[in-house]
């Protein structure tokens, strides 16, 4: 890959991996309900999940939006339906003192299994793929995977390490729920690109 498209593709990685989307915004929001430590996992998952689906996109899982068109239209619903609910979940989440004790963050499986239906990931990868791996060569594709894996941990790093920040502020119910609601509806407003 040339240097100059090289460069490109960790601006574009950088860009698109640390502005708010539906990642970043469970990732501030489980900082601060449950720290960096117990984040941890979800971060992981995040990063490799992305990188995963990078590279599965970019050897030709993205043809059978083109193949079969409905498909597409299927995971939209899913994708929107199932982040209303990661929004209710937020918007309803008990203060620390007051969860259960079996009350978890997400895990990395379910942050990787997440990337599947995050319009916003969808976006990146067919992005990256159609537009920084050109020739579509295996080589081309891991090497948009590997910058993207590199670029996205610091990235959920930031917004974790920010909601964990907030627990110095966040130190009643009722700011935790003022919170909660509002990362709840920032949720949803990242659906909006994707109705559009």
């Amino acid at each position: 890959m040339p240097a100059e498209l090289l460069l490109a593709l960790c601006a574009f990685a950088l860009v698109s991996s640390i502005t708010p989307g539906p990642n970043n915004l469970m990732l501030m929001s489980s900082g601060a309900n449950f720290g960096f430590k117990r984040t941890l996992p979800h971060m992981l998952g995040v990063g490799i999940g992305f990188s995963l689906m990078v590279f599965f996109v970019g050897i030709g899982l993205a043809q059978l939006f083109t193949a079969y068109p409905i498909s597409y239209t299927v995971l939209k619903v899913f994708s929107v339906v199932y982040l209303v609910y990661l929004a209710y979940k937020i918007a309803t989440s008990a203060a620390p003192e007051d969860q259960q004790q079996n009350a978890k963050p997400i895990s990395f499986l379910q942050a990787a299994a997440f990337q599947w239906v995050n319009p916003k990931a969808w976006s990146m990868a067919l992005t990256a793929v159609s537009v920084y791996s050109p020739s579509n060569s295996i080589d081309s594709i891991a090497l948009v995977a590997l910058i993207f894996g590199l670029v996205n941990i610091p990235s959920v790093t930031v917004w974790t390490m920010l909601g964990q920040q907030l627990q110095n502020f966040l130190t009643n119910n009722h700011r935790l729920r003022i919170f909660n609601g509002v990362m709840a509806s920032l949720l949803i407003a990242s659906i909006f690109p994707v109705l559009s």
